[in-house]
């Protein structure tokens, strides 16, 4: 089986090389998607972030992360917004399924609070489940803000999937108590059985198709209570592989939901996978900020 013996950030010219070289196991040698060993090295050198994972000699992981600010309020000072943003991460499909991910995770944590950043940010797809497993469940972050088509509407560079490009802006306060409490296991977290037995609403229930695939209920409606489960499909690339249009179809259903409920000041506070009614099912559990949420205290955190 395969293994990871040892994790730590990278600074020699050299070794950027191979985790160019790593980057093209996931986006081929499209160049537009590859960051190039040079503007690694300026990472790795000027106070950001490249943390790789190997087996023995060989690198298997990597993980690109760069300091930012919030721009939203451009009065305040740059330090009062600094965050760390956490830009790409790839896993040699091999090693996938083992926590090497969250294990790199955890020490750009490590590497955030050192340098006294509380925030790490990254975007993700919201239809790839097992991104939104680790990201959500696993490393108990949050999201309030769904991106429509972020990368743009161009096929160029692999970033357009199933009709589009829309990602969800994660948000990990890495020295908030919950984070903390999810990462060493002392805060108890309900399952999907737990939800439904206290009458939690899936918000879209999706039906199956006669081929068996889960097809977004177009008439939803908000919750009128504190929490939501909100459906997407426990695997939508075996959805596009059987049914392309069905794929674009929960794009766009999805950004409906997400977009809604976010306006209805619901934030996304968990992701559980469950085998439900006989088949796969996985679900977002959105909160209402005021209510249900335990809500972060960005100013004392």
């Amino acid at each position: 089986m395969a293994t990871i013996t040892s994790i730590r950030s990278l600074q020699k010219y050299d070794e950027m090389y191979e985790a160019v070289e790593l980057q093209k196991a996931y986006w081929g040698n499209d160049l537009e998607s590859v960051v190039p060993a040079h503007m690694l090295f300026s990472i790795a050198t000027s106070g950001g972030q490249v943390i790789a994972a190997f087996d023995e000699d060989k690198m298997v992981a990597v993980l690109i992360g760069f300091l930012g600010t919030d721009t939203q309020d451009i009065n305040r000072p740059a330090m009062a917004n600094l965050r760390l943003i956490s830009k790409r991460m790839i896993v040699l499909p091999e090693y996938r399924g083992q926590g090497v991910g969250y294990k790199l995770k955890k020490r750009q944590r490590e590497f955030a609070m050192r340098q006294g950043i509380r925030l790490v940010t990254w975007t993700f797809d919201p239809l790839l489940a097992a991104n939104a497993h680790l990201n959500i469940r696993k490393l108990a972050a949050i999201s309030t803000t769904y991106l429509e088509n972020y990368y743009g509407t161009s096929q160029e560079g692999g970033l357009i999937r199933f009709g589009g490009s829309d990602r969800l802006a994660a948000e990990w306060w890495v020295t908030n108590r919950r984070v903390e409490e999810r990462l060493n296991g002392s805060r108890g977290v309900l399952e999907l059985a737990q939800y439904l037995e206290a009458e939690t609403p899936i918000v879209n229930e999706a039906r199956v198709s006669e081929a068996g695939q889960p097809i977004p209920n177009e008439g939803f409606e908000l919750p009128t209570g504190s929490l939501g489960l909100v459906e997407i499909p426990a695997d939508i690339e075996a959805v596009e592989k059987a049914d392309a249009a069905l794929a674009v179809k929960w794009r766009l259903h999805i950004r409906d939901v997400f977009q809604r409920l976010f306006s209805a000041g619901y934030v996304v506070t968990d992701f559980l996978v469950a085998k439900h009614d006989g088949r796969d099912r996985a679900f977002y559990l959105f909160s209402q900020a005021d209510k249900a949420f335990e809500r972060i205290d960005f100013s004392s955190n």
